[in-house]
């Protein structure tokens, strides 16, 4: 059965919930550790510890604040966790097909085919935009067929380009990248917070215990093991996600990702992100989230297989008296040259050309026009110069139909077919 809807058509490797209303990482199932270790600890804390010091103070009932405020923390980081894990973390959607404006002949590069030298197809790999005034090189996406915007990254974990991609965290299962990372900080500053409250709590109860026996820590410990056993927990964490706190609040002032931050710290490079501290954080904390680009419960929408274009090819009257059966060939030869085929805009400067051409012998370019077999015209790649080439015998493998367009208008890079 095809899929009807975005996400069972998917070509990521996310996993898609509540008819995809929730998208994950594959490796979600490591979620269920997270909350595991969350919750669990949560209860011990509120049926051992909490529960026990409801009337340990002045006012009566002012002890049920220790176990209001220990749920509702729990339940506020677990709805942060939420948040970071079930949601699209910035991924841009995939390209049907290459940018067609990048493809051209470079005639200082070709390859050898029958005897015959044929102008090598490249395409650029890199180009280069300008950010805050300094230039920045995106990369190319085979996968995505795309350029990545700048501090975008692929995942290849989840199989998607991510915006402003920071790193792919198996602990929630997802990637954080731009639409997440706030809560991703969020969820790990506030465990960080709850696990200073678990372990000092818990450590007042010990102390109370002292106190009302009369008695040595050593006794106190024994007379609450869950205690110890929580404070023994929540130092343990604090190494982790404390520490987790402490170097994304550091990222976050100097503008970095983690992704970032461990592949170009051993260079010297100017970060043209930085905008200062305060703006920094003004702008992971009071920027609006950018909608996502996916809408996963959309219809899918068939791509148009269209069919290959069929060539036109016309005989001009020789005034030259020259072979006739060799010009035929050379319009077969032309005609197999898709991509020049659909550089023609003109069927009237084509014939003109044609004309001009056969008064003085074979051609020597590859240019034309073609129609669809159901009498549409087959749509145009538009190229800013005229490519001329000796006699070839080869067709370019590249479909007319390319789509895909690219903002980017930058420095570009080539590189070979060979390569």
């Amino acid at each position: 059965m095809a899929p009807n809807r975005v996400y069972e058509a998917w070509k990521g490797s996310n996993k898609f919930l509540f008819g995809g209303r929730l998208i994950f990482g594959p490796d979600a199932k490591s979620l269920l550790i997270s909350l595991v270790l969350v919750i669990v600890p949560v209860i011990i804390f509120c049926i051992f510890v909490a529960r026990h010091l409801r009337h340990e103070f002045s006012s009566y009932n002012a002890g049920y604040a220790i176990l209001v405020v220990a749920v509702i923390f729990n339940i506020y980081v677990l709805i942060l966790l939420f948040l970071t894990s079930a949601r699209d973390p910035g991924i841009i959607p995939r390209n049907l097909h290459p940018p067609e404006e990048d493809f051209r002949y470079d005639s200082s590069v070709s390859i050898d085919i029958g005897g015959r030298q044929t102008p090598s197809l490249q395409f650029p790999r890199t180009k280069e935009v300008m950010v805050n005034g300094l230039p920045v090189r995106v990369k190319y996406c085979d996968t995505c067929m795309l350029y990545r915007p700048p501090r975008c990254s692929h995942c290849s974990i989840c199989n998607n380009c991510v915006q402003r991609f920071d790193h792919h965290c198996p602990w929630v299962g997802q990637c954080i990248g731009l639409r997440n990372y706030r809560y991703f900080f969020m969820f790990v500053s506030s465990a960080t917070l709850l696990c200073i409250y678990v372990f000092s709590i818990s450590a007042f109860y010990i102390k109370v215990l002292m106190d009302h026996n009369h008695g040595t820590v050593w006794k106190a410990m024994k007379e609450s093991p869950a205690s110890v056993i929580l404070m023994a927990y929540c130092f343990i964490a604090l190494w982790f996600v404390g520490g987790l706190t402490g170097f994304h609040l550091y990222l976050i002032g100097t503008n970095q990702t983690t992704y970032e931050n461990f592949r170009y710290r051993a260079d010297s490079r100017i970060n043209v992100y930085n905008q200062g501290c305060i703006n920094n954080f003004r702008e992971v904390f009071c920027t609006k989230v950018p909608p996502s680009k996916n809408n996963f419960r959309a219809l899918v929408q068939e791509e148009v297989q269209r069919q290959p274009p069929q060539v036109v090819t016309q005989e001009p009257e020789s005034d030259t008296g020259g072979d006739h059966r060799s010009k035929v060939e050379d319009d077969l030869d032309i005609g197999e040259d898709l991509l020049k085929i659909s550089q023609r805009r003109n069927i009237e400067g084509f014939d003109e050309e044609i004309r001009s051409r056969g008064s003085n012998g074979p051609y020597h370019t590859s240019e034309g026009d073609s129609v669809l077999g159901s009498d549409r015209r087959a749509p145009t790649v538009r190229s800013d110069e005229r490519h001329s080439s000796r006699r070839r015998s080869e067709s370019w493998e590249i479909e007319p139909d390319v789509l895909a367009n690219s903002n980017v208008t930058e420095t570009r890079s080539y590189v070979s077919s060979r390569q």
